[in-house]
């Protein structure tokens, strides 16, 4: 594949690969030690895999920007990128510009008002798990996160199913290859459509909500063109579906793996539980950058213009930071962690998202005493950029009825 030493059996790391995405781990794990600046020629792109080095990266967004795109799809990566990553695909000082436009949304104080309804959305979608003895928790963790941010940017409860599915589609990718399929695509404008007419209906009518703040706001003295008010629809509501949403049910999953740490999420531990799963297993595994100069990088010269891959999900499991990485442990120090990002670029609505991951996770405590995953019917997601399950169901024991709340 172009590395130096490089043997036929060495793993390939692909992220449009099926079987790369049931287990990334131990790929990831021969790259650090072995190809810590790995070059996959047939898609084009380098990976640095290294926590210090994803986190340099991180942090230069002179030397590694964003500019062309996060993604590695052909049809998302280039100087149009902005149309739909939004700021995603800005680099400082624009891209601070637009971030500021949402005041004080997502800030920690914001975030703790927030509480109360995110547990209000949370056990409206636990209703179900009330009665019956099973419940697919893929399907639940991923409502909670989008019922929150629908709802904070003014989407009705009613199309945030819908919205959900579409969000879904546009983040499928088929084994082995890096073109969207039609369905894909077909999703992709049924949301522009629906964003479309969401922006022209707050233009007429203002209400309480982010979409008629960010309408009234100004960059440069100038409003948002309703192309950008778009892609910041779809950046938020897609964002939130692929990473938070698929968050929740990663952590019950490694619960189900590790009986002692159910025991203990489900009995007072959830903060933790919600952050080592985000150390150990975070959804977001990879974002592109554009290399600006001609820059060595573990004595190889890559030129300017060069595809990089940064793997975040992998510098979380580098032994070089934290001891002992492939061990769940609920008594970790997460701080380090870059499952949130780092630098310019670090995750707006982390808070957010932590909130809501620590909420659910208490609320099925409230109820459940236990569960087991039916392995057999297990679905993962298939993205070059997330990891999460599609299909995740379980077979729970309830509490008692007392001690629901």
């Amino acid at each position: 594949m172009g590395y130096p030493d490089r043997a036929e059996r060495d793993p390939v790391y692909d992220p449009f690969s099926y079987r790369l995405h049931e287990d990334p781990y131990p790929t990831y794990a021969w790259m650090r030690e072995h190809a810590p600046l790995y070059r996959n020629d047939a898609r084009d792109f380098w990976a640095l895999s290294r926590y210090h080095d994803v986190r340099w990266a991180l942090r230069d967004p002179r030397l590694f920007s964003s500019r062309n795109g996060i993604s590695l799809e052909p049809d998302l990566w280039g100087p149009a990128a902005a149309k739909t990553s939004f700021f995603l695909a800005m680099d400082p000082p624009e891209h601070g510009k637009l971030r500021r436009l949402m005041g004080g949304t997502f800030k920690p104080r914001w975030v703790a008002t927030m509480e109360p309804r995110v547990r209000e959305l949370t056990r409206a979608r636990l209703a179900p798990l009330r009665d019956g003895p099973t419940f697919d928790f893929a399907d639940f963790g991923a409502a909670v996160p989008n019922d929150v941010m629908c709802e904070v940017i003014g989407i009705p409860a009613a199309d945030r199913d819908a919205i959900r599915a579409d969000n879904d589609l546009l983040n499928h990718c088929e084994d082995g290859t890096d073109k969207r399929s039609a369905a894909t695509v077909a999703a992709g404008f049924r949301l522009a459509v629906y964003y479309v007419n969401l922006v022209n209906d707050r233009r007429r009518r203002r209400r309480d909500d982010l979409i008629s703040v960010m309408l009234d706001a100004t960059v440069d003295g100038e409003p948002l063109t309703d192309g950008q008010l778009v892609a910041f629809l779809f950046l938020m509501v897609s964002a939130t579906n692929e990473s938070t949403g698929k968050q929740i049910g990663i952590a019950l999953y490694h619960g189900w793996r590790r009986p002692d740490v159910q025991r203990a999420g489900l009995n007072g531990r959830a903060a933790d539980w919600a952050n080592e799963a985000l150390r150990y297993d975070s959804p977001s595994q990879m974002m592109a950058r554009t290399l600006t100069e001609d820059t060595v990088l573990h004595g190889n010269r890559v030129p300017a213009g060069a595809r990089v891959a940064l793997l975040p999900a992998s510098g979380n499991r580098d032994r070089r930071v934290f001891a002992d990485p492939d061990r769940f442990d609920l008594d970790r120090d997460t701080s380090e962690m870059l499952s949130f990002g780092y630098g310019p670029h670090f995750c707006p609505g982390a808070a957010l998202a932590q909130l809501e991951i620590t909420v659910a996770l208490e609320e099925i405590g409230t109820l459940v005493s236990g569960y087991e995953i039916d392995a057999a019917n297990v679905r993962w997601v298939h993205s070059p950029h997330q990891r999460g399950f599609t299909s995740l169901p379980a077979t729970v024991t309830r509490r008692p009825r007392a001690a629901h709340r």
